[in-house]
């Protein structure tokens, strides 16, 4: 029998049972919510390989275009799109190959050996800092109770060091434990991308084919251009920042060369990780970066906060605008806002991300205010708006 949807009591009892199955799923969910985390945590586990293996293929994306390209203008285009794509895969990998390898077997030793010598002294370069304080208070004039108060925070304060850099040892070396167990998600990672980069065309396809079937075609084209937007934007930021980031690095290991500043491989790979958190990432790096100098060695740390600056300076006014340009294409607010609220709800990834992520719905909200004003007639320019 052929169902009349536009009957009205039809319509009515297909709502009430949508409302009614909705109701049921989400007194279920809520009833057995240990179960459902469960589910989901293993549903998010067995996905974990394919979103490895697709931040991995868009990040090599940029790398492979690049190989791509240039192997194509070398062969004046003689060579079949099969043989550049496999020519420019293996470089790729070879490339990134090296990097581990280079990174694991000469940065990677110095850092955790630069850990090891700074816990293992810790507790001699709190004892001189003890030493330092109570010369410094000694010398002022202060009454008794003031100067007992003082050595008591102190001694809090350094015995809380002390265990921090006891109990850092056991999270450092847990930290690795976990890439250990995790390599065989990585190497599942790895082989996912090879099959994405291999075909990204045809997968491109596949998605604009379901789209096309499922959408009309002007919110499919809506769809792919908000997609291109995002791509442009989070590629441009992601790959300037990574490579802003090393060329802040080895400057920085130059200049504490130079200066022969203690733990200076330590020093370079805070400085120059978190380089890559817009707005406060120099800051964040710069702070344990003087205080682990601080303990060792007062006058270099001044010199090394002022070598911070200097190459701060440099990259806020030259590096930076060189390399990452107008990708951002947002005002210095909006940076920090997407930044304190992307930070607080996805702690360090959200710093990292949250500034591109927040620029692309920046400009896709800025496109439909225009074109909503465009429609009625009214200026774009906000100055317009100023005596309105």
């Amino acid at each position: 029998m052929k169902i009349d949807w536009n009957k009205k009591y039809t319509t009515i009892a297909i709502y009430s049972l949508l409302v009614i199955c909705t109701s049921i799923s989400f007194y279920l969910a809520v009833v057995q919510f240990t179960k459902l985390s469960e589910l989901l945590n293993s549903f998010f586990t067995i996905l974990k390989p394919f979103i490895i293996g697709f931040s991995m293929a868009y990040l090599l994306n940029f790398v492979q275009s690049f190989f791509e390209r240039n192997i194509s203008r070398i062969s004046n285009g003689k060579m079949k799109l099969k043989v550049v794509r496999f020519l420019s895969l293996l470089v790729t990998y070879i490339t990134v190959s090296i990097v581990i390898v280079l990174f694991f077997k000469f940065v990677l030793p110095q850092i955790a050996e630069s850990i090891s010598i700074l816990i293992r002294d810790f507790p001699m370069i709190v004892n001189n800092l003890y030493h330092q304080i109570d010369k410094f208070i000694s010398n002022v004039d202060i009454s008794p109770s003031a100067r007992d108060a003082i050595n008591t925070q102190v001694n809090i304060i350094g015995k809380k060091s002390i265990d921090f850099a006891t109990n850092f040892m056991p999270y450092f070396a847990n930290f690795f434990v976990n890439i250990v167990k995790g390599v065989w998600n990585l190497v599942l990672g790895l082989i996912i991308s090879i099959y994405i980069l291999a075909d990204k065309e045809g997968f491109y396809c596949l998605c604009k084919k379901f789209l096309s079937a499922m959408l009309t075609d002007e919110r499919t084209d809506r769809i792919l251009y908000i997609v291109r937007l995002s791509n442009d934007i989070l590629g441009k930021f992601i790959v300037g920042k990574i490579i802003d980031s090393a060329i802040i690095a080895f400057i920085t290991f130059m200049a504490l060369s130079i200066t022969n500043m203690p733990y200076k491989i330590l020093l370079t790979f805070i400085i120059g990780v978190t380089n890559v958190i817009p707005f406060f990432g120099p800051f964040i790096g710069a702070v344990p970066s003087i205080f682990i100098v601080l303990f060792v060695d007062p006058v270099k740390a001044l010199w090394l906060s002022i070598i911070i600056l200097i190459i701060q300076q440099l990259d806020g006014n030259v590096i930076g605008p060189k390399i990452l340009g107008g990708s951002i294409g947002i005002s210095s607010f909006w940076i920090l806002f997407s930044l304190l609220l992307a930070g607080k709800f996805f702690g360090i990834v959200g710093m990292v991300l949250g500034v591109p992520v927040f620029a692309i719905i920046h400009t896709i909200v800025g496109e439909n205010v225009n074109d909503r004003l465009i429609k009625k007639g009214l200026p774009t320019d906000k100055r317009e708006y100023e005596n309105r």
